[in-house]
């Protein structure tokens, strides 16, 4: 795989990482303990559909720049490889099959109560604030420009997750209880996190990616240091840890997303609004 590859494949992986969480979010949205927390959920979640445009976008435009022989065997999703040219985001975003998504397992994990939905978010966001520091100087202006205006939104995001970590750790029996349940269960697909995939270790080079290794050792403070606070003790780093999203294997909750996230365009080909 060539470096234009690498960048397109790191591109999607980036957009896959805000748009699955950020759908994740939205189907709160009515649901949520209060209207206060509600509203909040709903606008993070639109940060990360706004992040993911953005990317895909940029995805969309790297592949429309792709010789034809390079394009037909880039995706293995029928419907997407049978798009008219040129694809836009809206391809990008609801005729790839799973097999083609690669965001990290932890972002496709269910909602479950609300102290899983927390830390799923506290685990995302401390790692994106992090990792979008890192990418703000990447020597790939688009990509650099994507995460600086990200980062604020993220600043956000994690101080609004790190606080709703402490509230409920360090808050009554039952809800000190769910939070170390949450954290148990979600734990062992942070490992995924930082396990660089191909295209990350071919752009590390040329400074397009971000090395991972220094920004878990970031993400690894940040999370003892709220971890403390909540009075949660943290997880042994060590464990063994679920990966395969970053290389399109993925949970069954990915299928059922996008069941629900595809269907319309799937149903109605390129209807318009």
């Amino acid at each position: 795989m060539n470096q234009s590859a690498h960048l397109l494949r790191y591109t999607l992986q980036l957009a896959d990482n805000a748009l699955i969480p950020g759908h994740r979010l939205g189907e709160w949205c009515g649901h949520g303990p209060v209207l206060e927390q509600d509203i909040a959920l709903t606008n993070i979640s639109l940060d990360h559909l706004g992040r993911a445009r953005s990317l895909y976008q940029y995805a969309a435009e790297q592949f429309n720049h792709m010789p034809p022989e390079a394009q037909q065997p880039f995706f293995i999703s029928p419907l997407l490889q049978q798009a008219p040219p040129p694809v836009d985001e809206d391809d990008l975003a609801f005729l790839r099959d799973a097999w083609d998504f690669r965001n990290v397992l932890l972002a496709e994990q269910p909602n479950g109560d609300w102290a899983h939905t927390v830390v799923r978010s506290f685990f995302l966001d401390s790692f994106h604030y992090f990792f979008f520091q890192a990418l703000s100087t990447s020597s790939d202006e688009t990509l650099a420009a994507i995460a600086e205006k990200s980062l604020k939104e993220v600043t956000y995001h994690m101080r609004w997750s790190s606080e709703w970590v402490i509230r409920l750790g360090d808050g009554t029996e039952e809800s000190h209880r769910r939070m170390q349940e949450a954290i148990a269960a979600l734990w062992p697909y942070t490992g995924e996190l930082f396990r660089p995939s191909e295209a990350e270790e071919a752009l590390e080079a040329q400074g397009i990616s971000v090395p991972l290794a220094a920004v878990r050792e970031l993400w690894m403070q940040r999370i003892a240091s709220v971890l403390d606070e909540a009075t949660v003790p943290v997880p042994d780093p060590g464990v063994w840890m679920h990966e395969g999203g970053k290389e399109g294997r993925h949970t069954e909750h990915l299928g059922y997303i996008l069941a629900e996230l595809q269907f319309m365009q799937r149903a109605y080909p390129n209807m318009e609004w």
